[in-house]
């Protein structure tokens, strides 16, 4: 018999639910506690990856009024954004628009995620934009200054997503790996947190609806319908979050081979409302498959499963200090896709806040001084068996673990409420 969300938000009122991580209920199940999956009221679930569809309305004042007639172009830190929807005529006042893949600069290093990411951290954003009349002006802001700071997702949170390899003969630069694609498939990225993702613990979106409360890089956001390229065994969703509740350790920019990325953090509170929801939380990594797919199609070329790429590794990334020989230049740090690691004093160390725990690191320094088990991946293709390195995870596991605990805490200290959504997704 199944609760209702009205329930399960009365017994969260009066202390009586059960709350747990989709991980505490696997760990329970894998412990042999076959009736945790009755006995829970609310999952918590969690993702962050590099996410497409990302982009940020934004609309703030960078003049007095009458001061231009409007805005046709801008950028802010270099990165560019689009004016607009509002002409706010003679209003001193830009609306713009920042696409998340939109870069600043010709090294294709930052981008509209390291953007996001110093605004959250309230620093100053040069402004720089182009009037009608033709005048060229600039203006200091920070995200304080703002009276509307959305980020806003056309495409996020995929039930589960793909890995990706290169069987071709010459090397691809794509958005799934930092550097250019190996060819004879040599090496493989993947994306999805599995049986932590949020539309996994809810495959029928029986509770994830419109206007379901989330939480977005820590602030509260609301889902607003079905992703672009949605479908039923691939669903994925829309939201809009206000920026100003954000942490910056929940996203950030990522730079790849064919420019830099954003990635973002989502945590969905799943209440348990039926056995369909209890089965879904009962998958294991090892039950939930994972495409391979042809890097340059995207065509599915063998199958595995997120086992292979969750159990039994490290998910964030170990420093050897002793294990340098402190290098003309290092590879690992002149390639870090968030730039996190960094020397001093000839010591190496990672800034944990800006790690995405990819793990790319480890397969660029020789001497093994950063370090962590990211396996292999078994499956057959093209009438062979084929035992493929991971070299990049586009999705962070240590995160989504972080965030789907933090709604965890919110919901029994009463800080977010579980809703009922306004309409089914469909």
């Amino acid at each position: 018999m199944g609760s209702s969300i009205e329930e399960i938000n009365r017994k969260l009122k009066a202390g009586d639910a059960v709350v747990l991580t989709a991980q505490e209920v696997r760990e329970s199940l894998l412990k042999g506690d076959k009736s945790i999956s009755r006995e829970v009221d609310v999952v918590t679930t969690g993702t962050r990856g590099l996410m497409s569809g990302t982009f940020a309305v934004l609309s703030f004042p960078v003049a007095s009024r009458g001061t231009f007639e409007r805005a046709v172009s801008a950028t802010i830190n270099g990165v560019s954004a689009v004016v607009g929807p509002c002409p706010n005529e003679r209003l001193g006042i830009l609306d713009l628009i920042v696409l998340g893949h939109s870069m600043g600069g010709p090294e294709r290093k930052y981008g509209a995620g390291h953007l996001f990411r110093d605004m959250v951290e309230e620093k100053k954003l040069l402004v720089e934009f182009t009037t009608n009349q033709g005048a060229e002006l600039s203006s200091e802001v920070t995200i304080n200054d703002m009276q509307t700071a959305k980020l806003v997702a056309t495409r996020h949170a995929f039930r589960n997503y793909v890995a990706l390899t290169n069987p071709g003969r010459e090397s691809v630069k794509t958005i799934f790996h930092p550097s250019e694609f190996k060819p004879n498939m040599a090496e493989l990225t993947f994306s999805g947190c599995g049986q932590l993702n949020p539309i996994q613990n809810d495959p029928q979106l029986k509770t994830i609806g419109f206007g379901t409360s989330i939480l977005v890089n820590g602030a509260i956001g609301y889902v607003t319908g079905l992703g672009t390229r949605s479908s039923v065994q691939s669903p994925n969703l829309m939201m809009t979050a206000d920026m100003k509740g954000m942490r910056a350790d929940y996203m950030g920019g990522f730079a790849t081979s064919a420019g830099p990325e954003c990635s973002v953090s989502w945590a969905v509170p799943i209440p348990v409302i039926d056995d369909s929801i209890r089965e879904a939380i009962s998958k294991l990594d090892r039950e939930i498959p994972m495409p391979i797919v042809d890097i340059k199609d995207r065509l599915p070329i063998g199958l595995a499963d997120y086992g292979q790429v969750w159990d039994n590794v490290d998910l964030a990334v170990r420093v050897e200090t002793n294990a340098c020989e402190n290098c003309r230049e290092c590879d690992a740090e002149k390639k870090c896709p968030t730039e996190a690691i960094h020397f001093s004093g000839g010591v190496p160390s990672i800034d944990r806040k800006k790690c995405f725990n990819c793990g790319f690191c480890t397969t660029l320094c020789e001497r093994k001084v950063f370090k962590g088990r990211l396996g292999e991946v078994n499956f057959s293709a093209f009438g062979s068996q084929w035992k493929v390195p991971v070299v990049c995870r586009q999705s962070d596991r240590v995160r989504a673990l972080k965030i789907a605990g933090e709604l965890k805490k919110r919901l029994l200290e009463g800080t977010f409420k579980l809703t009922e959504m306004l309409e089914r997704l469909s």
